[in-house]
């Protein structure tokens, strides 16, 4: 007894089984009848390539089985926008529908990449963004505000449909909540200064360094110094402000900032809050030339503040000329 052999809507239909190497294959999968059952007429339904509603129903059923089928998504959205052509439906009524069914399947599926490359591709066909959508991500960071696959559409998202002047008080809004939202940090620099790239050229965001508003990069270090000093410790805030600097080619004009956070030198690092700040520290003294008190910065790394990392802050020694740090 199946769910298709024994539909009389799906009697015109011969499933093809799965061939796993022959008769007695070496290591064949242990799928359930009822998935083996739906993938032997899916076989067939591709194989003539039929776009129907029962083809649109039956990979829904799959994707209950398995979400993460990326054939299985990629055939159910060229069979929804065939059937809007052949209907000559309204798409974008036809896609908000997908839509809210994908929502629902998204949020019970958190890390499932094939959900979010599917909406994507539903989204290119939209002229506008629909008015829901911010809402419903916001519902997804709810749940999960490091979600890696939501942050990339996202990013998406706001490149696609010119949101660039609108992004930046959500993100102010979710440093808020959590300072150590690393993803809202990373998601800021793109959003600040993502606009001017062009993602077919292949390069990156630290490639367009010559592009430099000087307000612009005032108000920003100024407000991640107040972020910073809520948690020292946070390494986000930290990189972020470097790439600032060094978008003006020297990270000097934040060297006594670093000195509020690691403690006396001379005293052995006693009232050290910000290991980064060291770090951060040591740069500053190498770009000064003064190659001790940066070994001194690293050293206080590699024997008190950062011991695990006690070989990476030698090396850095090392760069300086000089020795390794004591155990």
């Amino acid at each position: 007894m199946g769910r298709y052999s024994d539909s009389e809507e799906w009697a015109d239909i011969t499933p093809i089984p799965q061939n796993d190497g022959g008769p007695n294959p070496l290591a064949a999968i242990a799928y359930t009848e009822a998935y083996s059952e739906a993938m032997g007429y899916f076989r067939a339904v591709t194989a003539k390539n039929e776009k129907s509603e029962r083809a649109l129903e039956l990979t829904e059923h799959i994707i209950s089985m398995n979400p993460a089928h990326y054939t299985i998504w990629l055939y159910r959205a060229n069979t929804i926008f065939e059937l809007q052509r052949k209907n000559q439906s309204n798409l974008q009524d036809d896609i908000l529908e997908e839509l809210q069914w994908l929502d629902n399947l998204s949020l019970k599926h958190l890390k499932n990449y094939q959900i979010w490359h599917h909406r994507q591709t539903l989204m290119t066909r939209l002229p506008s963004m629909p008015s829901t959508e911010l809402s419903f991500l916001a519902q997804m960071f709810a749940k999960d505000a490091k979600n890696y696959h939501v942050w990339s559409y996202r990013q998406w998202l706001v490149r696609h449909f010119s949101l660039w002047d609108t992004e930046l008080p959500y993100i102010e809004s979710l440093l808020s909540a959590d300072v150590r939202n690393n993803s809202a940090w990373n998601h800021r620099w793109f959003v600040l200064f993502g606009q001017h790239i062009d993602p077919s050229s292949g390069k990156g965001l630290d490639e367009v360094g010559n592009i430099v508003d000087e307000d612009l990069l005032d108000r920003e270090v100024d407000y991640t110094q107040q972020k910073i000093r809520l948690a020292p410790q946070n390494q986000s805030p930290w990189n972020y402000l470097r790439g600032l600097l060094r978008k003006r080619g020297s990270l000097l004009e934040c060297k006594s900032f670093a000195e509020e956070f690691m403690g006396d030198l001379e005293d052995g690092g006693d009232g050290c809050r910000s290991s980064h700040a060291l770090d951060f520290f040591a740069d500053c003294m190498a770009e000064e030339k003064e190659a001790e008190k940066a070994g001194k910065a690293l050293e206080l790394l590699a024997k008190r503040y950062d011991p695990i990392r006690r070989n990476y802050w030698n090396y850095r020694r090392g760069l300086l000329g000089l020795g390794a740090a004591e155990a």
